[in-house]
């Protein structure tokens, strides 16, 4: 190829001005075009109705396309519907974040039909209180695998992405129970505490790779359905402060995002002003 008035005209045609050679290159010129332009991906496994559905849309406002993920991809049709009535773009998939072929799946899915993983949060809860007298091995086993086998899955297969590119967000939720095991909560502190250890690993190991690892630790109650009826009382508190908007979680999430690489931060606090820590 060579350039001929500025156009890119292939070499050996028997006339640079002629009509079909320059069509031809102009072709060429907007396929190339089409194949290397990407859209910006925000991945979010654990996309339900309070945090993880304001994470993804918080990301959706800044140009990103959002991939919300559950287990059940018709509970993401709220979720979808708001973001693109908000003028976001979302591609919305119904994986379990516990199978590794999925997973490995799911990332080549995006990065292929969407773009770049540039960010991506790990957000499952899995919170099933039970006393150590009679919790079973099979539930422990079921909780650790959805609140930290997952974000091992998600971790290792974008960060795969993230090195090569020599950029790239991970962000993983935690929880009071990550920092505290407390009474009847054994099976969600060990997976926790797990997930906590696995962050900073992988921050210790990536942060010189250009990768910014960060582990958000929730502690408190969140603006749900679910606090909303089940715990009618501290739900009250929401008047003054006293329990966590999910948007504003979202928020500090983004702002992780978009910290300079000479002031990351690792591991970042969220409580509400009443909460005894």
């Amino acid at each position: 190829m060579c350039t001929v008035a500025g156009q890119l005209v292939p070499r050996g045609a028997s006339d640079p001005g002629d009509a079909d050679s320059v069509a031809h290159a102009r072709l060429l010129e907007a396929t190339h075009a089409m194949t290397t332009t990407h859209d910006k991906a925000a991945l979010v496994i654990g996309a339900g109705d309070g945090t993880g559905g304001a994470i993804a849309a918080r990301f959706a406002r800044e140009g990103f396309v959002a991939c919300p993920v559950r287990r059940t991809a018709d509970k993401l049709e709220p979720l979808v519907r708001a973001i693109e009535a908000a003028g976001g773009r979302v591609r919305a998939y119904g994986r379990d974040a516990r199978k590794e072929e999925q997973m490995v799946a799911l990332v080549d899915e995006i990065e292929r039909d969407i773009g770049p993983i540039e960010v991506a949060v790990f957000n499952v809860g899995a919170n099933v209180p039970a006393s150590i007298l009679e919790e079973t091995a099979r539930k422990y086993f079921k909780i650790w695998e959805m609140a930290c086998f997952g974000g091992f899955l998600m971790g290792r297969e974008v960060a795969r992405r993230m090195v090569p590119r020599g950029r790239g967000t991970i962000i993983y939720t935690g929880a009071t129970a990550s920092v505290r095991g407390s009474a009847n909560f054994a099976a969600f502190a060990g997976a926790k505490h797990a997930l906590r250890a696995l962050a900073q690993s992988m921050a210790r190991e990536l942060g010189p790779r250009g990768i910014h690892v960060a582990h958000v630790v929730i502690d408190g109650a969140i603006d749900t359905e679910f606090i909303r009826t089940a715990f009618p009382e501290t739900y009250a508190r929401k008047d003054h402060g006293g329990i966590l908007d999910p948007a504003h979680i979202a928020e500090h999430f983004w702002i992780l995002h978009t910290q300079p690489r000479d002031t990351w931060t690792f591991e970042l606090d969220l409580r509400p002003w009443t909460e005894t820590w």
